[in-house]
């Protein structure tokens, strides 16, 4: 097998590959949604607003099946989406770098091919797992390779119905204001796409200057040489500290609420192609269960993180230590803990993202009418969790659901592609291991609406296709009409 290597070209003739591939599975298919055009301005078939990994498989599984008037909007600039360059603080994926994530089922577009094109294939084997900051130039170019229509600097102030089962998009770019129309929207917009970071309400009695969440901008070199305090350790939590720690803080302390580190990662421990298509078809008692359950036992932070954090000595962990006060004392703020006070100069919290419908200004519109899981499924006894309860009901496209029908038709046409689509799809939407099978899903639910809606013109496309197969020459009829006299005679 030849090997790509670590030379200019690597990349030129991976992307040769992915074209060749390409053309034999006939893809991407010809575009064939009829256009539409309201109030002047052409339509926009599907926007999907986000252009992250989610943004970028949900626009590459829309092209492939022909939806080729779609388009991406990121409000960050280009080669910023998502967390990978801005607010993840981790040094490397959490993820196997194996796993084929937003690749759709063709090897040359994998992280893998990308890798070794660039850096040759004894590089990917001595390789533990992808940098963030490779990530992030893997989708860069897997954007620019499948051509994606990827719009940036742009934001979205507002979702509108409209009376002719359409949407408005109130857009903004640059402080210019203007109107969108589109018949389905996407929100690939992430783990706080219907929501946003969780802060406990005991932060509301501290100023704002001496504490962050851990998905703020945070200017670490400003915290050189003082006391840092996060709670929570997660993931990102550790990242966290792990970041003040190599900016030089004089001292970290991690406050804990649980008595010992989560050490297990249920829900990847049962990972299978069975979770990845069956959950969705699971009674709800049960999807409630699996994820109440795998919620309930935590993630445990990678090892690598941790060990990141407890390679200095000015860090401490203090675990059975729920934050009981937070006292704002001149220039710094007193962590109180059932173990004891600790002074520190500034805190992260660690601490997670809410679903909050009511929060997101872009979605207030609609977000009267969403139904909730707490509206379709009575909680369980003794299984009591907020945010599955404000989980959205969705249906077999990730669509919203209407609490009451008929009260919002529009709904059907928003698709909630991000993290709180869990419990009604499963992991397809925020993680890598099967974000490709979760974008199919997605698209064939909107090619299905696509076509359903225009039948009366595929019908009329269908009745004036008048290109012969035949042309009548192929064999003429015999025209004698006598059939030859058979013989009586017997031989």
């Amino acid at each position: 097998m030849s090997d790509l290597g670590a030379f200019p070209n690597g990349l030129e003739a991976l992307e040769d590959r992915l074209r060749q591939d390409l053309a034999w599975l006939e893809l991407p298919a010809k575009a064939w949604v009829p256009p539409r055009v309201v109030d002047g301005r052409p339509v926009v078939d599907v926007v999907i607003i986000g252009g992250g990994m989610a943004g970028l498989v949900a626009s590459g599984m829309l092209k492939r099946m022909g939806v080729a008037n779609h388009v991406v909007l990121d409000k960050a600039p280009a080669g910023r989406e998502g967390p990978w360059v801005t607010f993840a603080r981790m040094r490397t994926l959490r993820s196997p770098k194996q796993l084929t994530g937003p690749a759709m089922g063709l090897p040359a577009l994998t992280f893998r091919a990308y890798f070794e094109a660039r850096y040759g294939r004894e590089a990917w084997i001595a390789l533990d797992r992808a940098p963030r900051e490779t990530w992030m130039e893997y989708l860069v170019w897997y954007r620019r390779v499948l051509e994606l229509p990827v719009q940036n600097g742009i934001s979205v102030d507002a979702i509108l119905p409209r009376d002719d089962g359409m949407l408005d998009l109130i857009c903004r770019q640059g402080g210019r204001e203007e109107t969108m129309t589109t018949r389905h929207i996407v929100l690939a917009t992430g783990r706080d796409g219907l929501g946003g970071p969780f802060v406990p309400p005991i932060a509301n009695g501290i100023d704002r200057k001496f504490w962050a969440h851990t998905a703020d901008e945070i200017d670490f070199s400003a915290l050189t040489g003082k006391r840092v305090g996060v709670i929570g350790a997660g993931a990102s939590a550790m990242d966290n500290a792990a970041t003040a720690l190599e900016a030089g803080v004089a001292q970290l302390d991690m406050f804990v609420r649980r008595k010992e580190l989560p050490r297990i990662n249920k829900f990847t421990g049962i990972g299978s192609q069975g979770v990845v298509h069956g959950f969705a078809g699971l009674p709800d008692e049960w999807k409630w269960r699996f994820l109440n359950y795998a919620m309930g036992q935590q993630t445990p932070p990678p090892r690598p993180s941790v060990q990141r954090v407890s390679s200095f000595p000015q860090a401490h962990l203090h675990l059975g230590s729920p934050i009981i006060g937070l006292e704002q004392e001149g220039d710094h703020v007193v962590v109180r803990t059932p173990k004891g006070r600790y002074a520190v100069d500034f805190i992260v919290f660690g601490t997670g993202f809410k679903i909050d419908l009511n929060g997101r200004p872009e979605l207030a519109a609609v977000a009267p009418y969403i139904r909730l899981w707490r509206d379709r499924f009575p909680t369980p006894a003794g299984m009591s969790n907020g945010e599955l309860e404000a989980s959205p009901d969705l249906g077999e496209a990730f669509e919203f659901l209407e609490t009451e029908p008929g009260a919002c038709p529009a709904l059907a046409k928003i698709h909630c592609f991000n993290f709180p689509a869990t419990l009604s799809h499963g992991k397809l939407t925020g993680d890598i291991p099967a974000i490709s099978e979760g974008a199919d899903r997605l698209a064939r639910g909107i090619v299905r609406s696509l076509f359903v809606s225009d039948r009366e013109k595929h019908f009329e496309n269908l009745e004036a296709f008048d290109t012969p197969e035949l042309l009548g020459d192929e064999w003429e009829e015999d025209k004698t009409g006598v059939l030859p006299e058979l013989s009586s005679e017997r031989t």
